[in-house]
């Protein structure tokens, strides 16, 4: 008979754990029978022990086993998921869900999103920057809404993959989040549940992600894609680089706004250039065309404006007011604007991106728990970018939050993490990566 107590201390030995073994902790976690603290103690040895691939591979499995499947039936057509594993101003499922369904061949992108927690919301709190909105709908309507206009984006639901809930509360407060083999195993067990035939994995590298260097997000994707590959389901990894913010907006309306410019075909150029490869790639998964000629097409979409019109029709038809979307004036405007200047004359080298990600959750565009609300109008926009000219006393970047206090403070952490030089830097690519 298996014991929760004989298989934490095996894996304390750094010995590898039979699929029987996996298979009988996720159960107890999926139904109760194992206690927080035997769990967090497992979730705390795999992180000094790790996993092998394999244990990994039936981990994701037997966690996407136990809970319900997004079948998805009546989509009729092949089903792309995406997902990132975040960064400082990702706002790149915004982009892509409209530009993928714009190209109209019969590729469907059915995006459960979550809550932030940290420095910004997440993409549902973006989403819902947009007066009216509300991602918590019916799976019912979600796959209605998916059906007619080709994507949505709305709320995770809880019936899937719930032991990977369960876990993922859990590594939060034990200071297990960042282990490759749990997060691989996090990401694939609710991608396998949730019906899609396809899945471009966004695997963010640098000072603001999960993995610091290359080496780590090279392994993390690596396993995603074995994962992936396992359970039949055609997976592709890009490497992006997140040592600086992605674009110039940090914060929930200011993304928005910045995904629409991207859709009006006038946005930040590696933003641009990240969402095109991402967008070309789930279009090459899914069979549509040669990979040049998927990249055509998604430019496409977002120059005669159907990739803007997708994401009017999906604010639309989540109760929100589509007019948000052609005329950003609308959005909420915050209390307070201030400027933040260079003391000094150069280039700029550095903009690290988790000093800006501190200074957004300064300003309010975070939260600090689960549930904790979260002011829509606070973030950043920053006028410079990494090798950009910059003179003494010139606008540096442009903050927004809801009290003078807030703004102060948010300054304070934004002015540390912009570094200026003497010699302008040379430029990097944003895709580090791609693997199969």
């Amino acid at each position: 008979m298996l014991k929760m107590h004989d298989i934490i201390t095996k894996k304390q030995q750094g010995r590898e754990l039979n699929e029987e073994e996996i298979a009988f902790f996720v159960k107890g976690v999926t139904d109760g029978n194992i206690p927080d603290y035997q769990i967090s103690a497992l979730l705390m040895a795999i992180w000094f022990k790790g996993m092998t691939d394999e244990e990994a591979i039936c981990l994701a499995e037997y966690m996407a086993d136990s809970g319900e499947t997004a079948e998805l039936l009546s989509v009729k057509g092949k089903k792309v998921d995406k997902h990132s594993t975040g960064g400082v101003g990702d706002k790149v499922s915004l982009i892509v869900g409209p530009m993928v369904a714009a190209v109209n061949k019969g590729v469907y992108v059915p995006k459960m999103a979550g809550r932030g927690l940290g420095f910004t919301g997440g993409t549902l709190d973006k989403l819902e920057a947009c007066a009216g909105v509300n991602t918590e709908i019916s799976a019912e309507k979600f796959e209605e809404i998916v059906r007619e206009i080709g994507f949505c984006i709305a709320g995770q639901s809880k019936r899937l993959a719930p032991a990977d809930g369960v876990m993922t509360a859990l590594r939060d407060v034990t200071c297990t989040d960042n282990c490759i083999p749990l997060i691989a195993a996090s990401v694939m067990s609710k991608k396998l549940a949730s019906g899609n035939e396809c899945i471009v994995l966004d695997i963010k590298c640098g000072s603001g992600s999960f993995c610091k260097t290359l080496r780590d997000a090279e392994e993390l994707a690596r396993l995603m894609v074995r994962i992936g590959a396992r359970a039949k389901k055609k997976t592709v990894a890009l490497i992006t680089d997140m040592s600086a913010p992605l674009g110039r907006a940090v914060g929930n309306s200011v993304e928005l706004i910045e995904a629409i410019r991207v859709l009006e075909g006038k946005g930040d150029e590696e933003l641009t250039e990240i969402c095109v490869t991402v967008a070309a790639h789930m279009l090459y998964v899914a069979n549509v065309a040669d990979y040049e000629t998927c990249v055509a097409l998604a430019e496409e979409t977002l120059y005669d404006g159907s990739a803007l019109k997708k994401l009017a029709d999906l604010v639309e038809r989540l109760g929100g007011d589509k007019r948000y979307i052609y005329d950003t004036s609308l959005f909420e405007e915050s209390n307070v604007t201030a400027m933040l200047v260079a003391d000094r004359s150069g280039y700029i080298t550095q903009i690290d991106a988790m000093g800006v990600g501190k200074a957004a959750a300064i300003l309010g565009a975070g939260r600090d728990k689960l549930g904790g609300s979260i002011d829509h109008s606070a973030g950043i926009i920053l006028n410079k970018r990494i090798g950009d000219r910059i003179e003494e006393g010139e606008a540096l970047a442009t903050l927004q939050a809801k009290d003078l206090d807030r703004a102060q403070a948010g300054m304070e952490y934004l002015f540390k993490a912009v570094t200026i030089g003497d010699s302008q830097p040379e430029k990097t690519n944003i895709i580090m990566k791609c693997i199969f």
